[in-house]
C-alpha cells in the first residue's frame, strides 16, 4: 500500500535531516528548501534530503518574488518590530508556506512538516498561514512532538545514517534573508553579556569599519527602489548590493529583547545593513514628498501592520487592507536620497524628488521669502478659537 506524502520545510540542517529519517516511517518524503537569500549551497542540500531518505527534492529560487511581494510592503511600511528592528524572519514565513501549499497540491500530499520547536514564533506562522491558504492540509512538526535534547537527536541521527554536521558545537541559532540575519542562543541567552564578535555574520565592527565615509544614491519610483548609484538593479539585487556595501560600514547592527508572541522574551542580535540603509532613504524621500496629514497618519498604520506581519497574520485581510492603504501612499514617493555611510550609521545627507512639497521660496528667511506673513494673524485666531472659547466657558462657570 502506497504511503501519504508529506511536504517538509528542509533547510539541510540537522533538526529537518532527522525529521526526514523519523516522517519516512509513515510518509513518502517530499523535501522543499526555498532560497530567500541566505546564502547557502542549494545543491548540497538538494543532494542531501535525497541521501537520507525523501523521495523527492525540490530547491527553488524565491528571492525575486520575495523581494517583490514581502520585503517591498515592508520597506513602504517602514515594518520595525516594536520600533527597534526591521522584520526578518517573519517576512519570509508567509512565502514559505505559500509554497508549501502549491508544490503540496501539485503532488498531491495531504500533509506539510516544519522544523519548529515548541517555544517560538515560526510554528505559528507556518501553521497560521498553511491554514488560512488551505484548511484541509494538515500540519505536523516532528522537532516539538519528539521533544528529544541535543544529545538524543545527535544520537538517533548516528542510529539511523543521517550526517551529523561538523559545525554542531557552535552554539548560536541563525536564520538570514535578504532583508537580514537574525542570531539567538548560546551567549546571547544572558541579556547582560555583550555579544561576542563571532555572533555577527554580514557587518564589519563599526569600530573596525573604514575610516572614510562613503556616499551612495538611491532612486525611487512610487516608492520602489529602482537604481543604486544610477546602475537600474532588480530589487533582490539592490537589496544584495546594499547588504555588502552597508555591511562593510557596519550599519544594521541590532541588540534586542523582544517580546514573542508565544508569551516569552528572547534576546536577538540582528544585522540589517541593506535593510536599515533602504529604510532610512525611503523614509527621508517620504518626508518630502507627503502631505502632512498622510505623514502623521501613516506611522499609526506601519505600527498595526508590523504587528500583524510578526503575529503570524500576513493572510488576515486585516493586513491586506493596511498593505492597500500603504500602496496607495506611495505614488507620490518618487527621487534621489544621497547616504552617508560611515561607522555603523547611514545618515541621510541629500535628497530631492520632481514631487517634492517643500518650497524653497516658501521656507526660505531671506529675502527671496514668498510667504504671507500677514495671514498667520487670523489663521492663529481660527487655529485657537476651541482652546479660547473652553477657557472663556470654564472661567465663567466657575
Amino acid at each position: 500500500m502506497s504511503k501519504e506524502k508529506v511536504i517538509l520545510a528542509y533547510s539541510g540542517g540537522l533538526d529537518t535531516s532527522v525529521a526526514i529519517t523519523w516522517l519516512k516511517k509513515d510518509y513518502d518524503v517530499v523535501a522543499v528548501c526555498m532560497d530567500v537569500g541566505e546564502g547557502k549551497d542549494l545543491d548540497f542540500i538538494h543532494d542531501k534530503a535525497l541521501k537520507v531518505g525523501a523521495v523527492e527534492s525540490y530547491v527553488i529560487d524565491v528571492k525575486d518574488e520575495f523581494a517583490t511581494d514581502y520585503v517591498l510592503v515592508a520597506l513602504q511600511s517602514h515594518a520595525y518590530y516594536e520600533q527597534k528592528y526591521p522584520l526578518v524572519s517573519a517576512l519570509s514565513r508567509p512565502l514559505i508556506s505559500k509554497k508549501l501549499v502549491e508544490i503540496a497540491h501539485q503532488t498531491g500530499a495531504t500533509t506539510i512538516a516544519h522544523g519548529c520547536t515548541g517555544k517560538g514564533n515560526d510554528q505559528v506562522r507556518f501553521e497560521v498561514s498553511i491554514a488560512a491558504l488551505d484548511p484541509n492540509l494538515k500540519v505536523i512538526a516532528p522537532v516539538r512532538e519528539w521533544k528529544w535534547s541535543r544529545e538524543e537527536e545527535i544520537h538517533y541521527a548516528k542510529e539511523n545514517g543521517v550526517p551529523v554536521p561538523a559545525d554542531l558545537d557552535n552554539p548560536y541559532s541563525v536564520d538570514q534573508n535578504l532583508w537580514g540575519r537574525a542570531n539567538e542562543c548560546g551567549i546571547l541567552e544572558n541579556p547582560w553579556n555583550q555579544a561576542p564578535e563571532e555572533a555577527f555574520g554580514i557587518t564589519t565592527s563599526p569600530e573596525q569599519a573604514p575610516d572614510t565615509p562613503e556616499y551612495i544614491e538611491i532612486d525611487f519610483s512610487e516608492g520602489v527602489p529602482v537604481s543604486l548609484n544610477g546602475e537600474v538593479l532588480k530589487l533582490a539585487d539592490l537589496i544584495q548590493k546594499l547588504n555588502e556595501i552597508a555591511g562593510k560600514h557596519g550599519v544594521g547592527r541590532i541588540d534586542h529583547v523582544e517580546n514573542r508572541l508565544v508569551g516569552i522574551k528572547s534576546r536577538e542580535i540582528y544585522e540589517c545593513p541593506g535593510a536599515v540603509t533602504l529604510l532610512t532613504a525611503h523614509k527621508e524621500i517620504e518626508d518630502l514628498t507627503l502631505v502632512r496629514e498622510v505623514a502623521h497618519f501613516k506611522p499609526i498604520i506601519e505600527n498595526e501592520l508590523s504587528n500583524l506581519i510578526y503575529n503570524a497574520l500576513w493572510f488576515s485581510p486585516a493586513t491586506q487592507a493596511l498593505i492597500a492603504y500603504i500602496k496607495e501612499t506611495q505614488k507620490v514617493v518618487n527621487g534621489t536620497a544621497k547616504v552617508k555611510l560611515y561607522k555603523g550609521s547611514a545618515q541621510v545627507v541629500a535628497r530631492r524628488s520632481p514631487n517634492s512639497l517643500y518650497d524653497e521660496n516658501l521656507a526660505t528667511y531671506t529675502s527671496a521669502d514668498t510667504f504671507d506673513q500677514d495671514a498667520a494673524v487670523g489663521f492663529i485666531k481660527l487655529w485657537g478659537l476651541p482652546t479660547k472659547v473652553h477657557s472663556e466657558v470654564q472661567k465663567s462657570a466657575k
